[in-house]
């Protein structure tokens, strides 16, 4: 039987072992053993995890300051040079969707990290390769490898965590995302400039090496988790049909797909208008602005504590909001106020993505790992496809184009957000 989502669960015995804090509860008829916040097993449980996230976000947005590199290199247009990152998300999202599935009998942990460590290898492989198409099929398996890691780590979440404080810890693992995606893209875009893009790749790889080794060493055992026995094709059909009839829930996934197209696609193209004149940008100078998701990472942490207290559906179309009002203010001419825009976007998406994983993970009944595999879906199918589409829109008409294009994506979002609410409240 499912708790509903707005009952904290009734304390009867805490449990104190070497690395295991748990709480048990009474309001189900197999009691649960929870993570609790302040404990070292969760301390250890969310260490691995910001590691996770860093390693998965920081090896698959590496390429992302380099495309304008790769469209002079490779003599490739801006467009097809996005196909380096929409062939990855593109590929990780339909892995993401048969993640969930295998993680029932394969198990969380030992999932994830194998496909830590092949998306790593991946990495190593792109700095190797000698021409455009075999980097583009590389990057394809490697999306492919990397699905195992986002859907489970959100299941793992959502079955091991208090869930009274899961909101909180959802923005920790979605902070440790964008850490990575910062840390990839600025190391990138600075060993880029110095050296060469093959360095810079080799460099990342070695670095999701380390990060997949330790994640190993620190995730403690699922303890609300027993794996399935054999593929019952019946049962994920099943669970993935239930959620997907749940009202509010698809709302929540066509917001990670909106939300995340945005985010992509002014990520993608803005490095071509900043690499121009009047701005004329090296890739250092590029790299750094990307440093802006350090507001990101606090964000996500401040809308997962925010969430827990005063709503996730008060919380959600806020950030929505923010994400907008930057992509507005990226219109203008100046530079500074371009940077703040690109500032604004970022921790308004990191808002609406931490809460909306949140409560995919609240509002789920049933197995948590395929709410989370859809919502993903949806999430990284956004990522590929706006973000390739933008390439289009900046071709036609330049980034007056690319702003118009985004600002209806979200405007889109709001709406489904706004909806959710009405439909969860019921």
């Amino acid at each position: 039987m499912q708790r509903p989502a707005d009952n904290s669960p009734d304390v009867s015995e805490i449990h104190s072992r070497p690395n295991l804090h748990v709480v048990r509860t009474t309001a189900e008829p197999h009691d649960k053993q929870f993570l609790l916040r302040g404990t070292s097993s969760y301390r250890r449980a969310s260490l691995a995890l910001f590691l996770s996230g860093f390693a998965t976000f920081s090896l698959l947005y590496c390429v992302q300051p380099l495309m304008p590199i790769f469209a002079v290199d490779f003599g490739v247009s801006p467009a097809a040079s996005s196909l380096s990152l929409s062939l990855s998300t593109g590929f990780l999202a339909f892995a993401i969707f048969c993640a969930a599935a295998v993680s029932e009998s394969f198990g969380r942990r030992s999932l994830m990290f194998a496909s830590l460590l092949g998306a790593a290898l991946c990495t190593i492989a792109c700095a190797l390769v000698p021409s455009w198409h075999a980097l583009l099929v590389i990057r394809a398996l490697e999306g492919l490898l990397l699905g195992g890691v986002p859907a489970v780590a959100m299941a793992y979440l959502s079955e091991e965590i208090d869930p009274r404080g899961l909101g909180a810890s959802m923005g920790l693992y979605i902070a440790g995302n964008a850490f990575g995606g910062m840390a990839g893209r600025v190391v990138t875009g600075t060993l880029a400039e110095f050296f060469s893009w093959r360095i810079a790749l080799g460099t990342l790889g070695m670095l999701g090496l380390a990060a997949a080794i330790g994640f190993f060493l620190l995730l403690p055992a699922s303890r609300n988790f027993k794996p399935r026995k054999g593929f019952d094709a019946r049962f994920h059909v099943k669970a993935w049909v239930s959620h997907i009839s749940n009202p509010a829930l698809p709302l929540l996934f066509a917001v990670g797909f909106l939300a995340m197209g945005t985010f992509v696609t002014v990520y993608n193209y803005i490095g071509f208008r900043l690499v121009q004149a009047p701005y004329n940008l090296n890739q250092t100078e590029l790299g750094l602005i990307f440093t802006v998701y350090l507001f990101g990472i606090a964000a996500s942490w401040i809308a997962g504590l925010l969430g827990d207290r005063i709503g996730h559906f008060i919380v959600l179309p806020a950030g929505i909001a923010v994400a907008a009002a930057g992509v507005a203010m990226t219109l203008s001419p100046s530079l500074p106020l371009i940077v703040l825009g690109i500032v604004l976007l970022t921790s308004g998406f990191f808002v609406a993505h931490s809460v909306a994983s949140a409560l995919v993970g609240r509002l789920a009944r049933g197995t948590k790992g395929h709410a989370s595999s859809l919502y993903l879906l949806s999430y990284y199918v956004g990522s590929s496809v706006a973000g390739s589409a933008g390439g289009y829109f900046w071709g036609a008409d330049g980034w007056n184009a690319v702003v118009l294009f985004t600002l209806a994506l979200l405007a889109l979002g709001m709406i489904a957000a706004l909806v959710a609410a009405r439909l969860a409240s019921r």
